[in-house]
């Protein structure tokens, strides 16, 4: 009878992403995409951190956005939001000025623009500052858009309807949140540039 040897993997920290076999159907991996897995995930410094809150006060955008969509779809019969004198959330999401751009509801548009940030926030590894520096001045330049959306649109709920909107001034508020964030990275994006040059 033939013995085998068993080898024992070295003892360390676990491995950082679990390798599917070759073949199969799906998408393929790269080191390179691993590196930006390990770094969103578990990384520190590097502007990861400012990188991540970006992600998730754009989420919260999101969230907020989702229930107005809810509502501008039909899907829910009234906003849900407390009743306070300087809140409506039902006329102001009802308003032909929320369906004007592409004749779709606003919020819809403001999803797909979440989508966009959030996409750039985790585009690249730790050093896309120096690899990539359009990386992040896109981010910059995106978060000054949502911020300057957000802020647009809750002056014109506050002049046109008197009222506000509770789910889309927490939107605001997030996007708007969001801008000096990206600021930090941006600027070491645009030294670099400038050094190349």
């Amino acid at each position: 009878m033939r013995s085998t040897t068993v080898r024992r993997r070295p003892a360390g920290p676990p491995a950082a992403t679990v390798r599917p076999g070759p073949g199969g159907v799906g998408r393929s991996s790269s080191p390179v995409a691993e590196r930006v897995s390990d770094d969103l995930r578990r990384g520190s410094g590097s502007f990861l951190e400012q990188r991540r809150r970006v992600a998730g006060l754009t989420s919260l955008a999101s969230a907020a956005l989702g229930v107005v969509g809810l509502y501008q779809f039909g899907l829910l019969r009234r906003v849900p939001e407390p009743s306070l004198p300087f809140l409506g959330a039902d006329a102001v999401d009802a308003s032909g000025e929320a369906y004007q751009q592409l004749k779709t509801p606003d919020a819809a548009i403001g999803l797909l623009s979440a989508g966009v940030t959030l996409a750039l926030a985790g585009m690249g590894d730790r050093d896309r500052a120096r690899t990539r520096p359009w990386v992040p001045l896109a981010l910059a330049a995106k978060t000054a858009a949502d911020a300057g959306g957000g802020i647009y649109l809750f002056i014109e709920q506050v002049t046109k309807h008197r009222k506000v909107c509770s789910w889309c001034t927490v939107a605001a508020a997030a996007q708007v949140a969001t801008l000096p964030l990206a600021l930090p990275e941006a600027r070491a994006a645009l030294r670099r540039l400038r050094g190349r040059s």
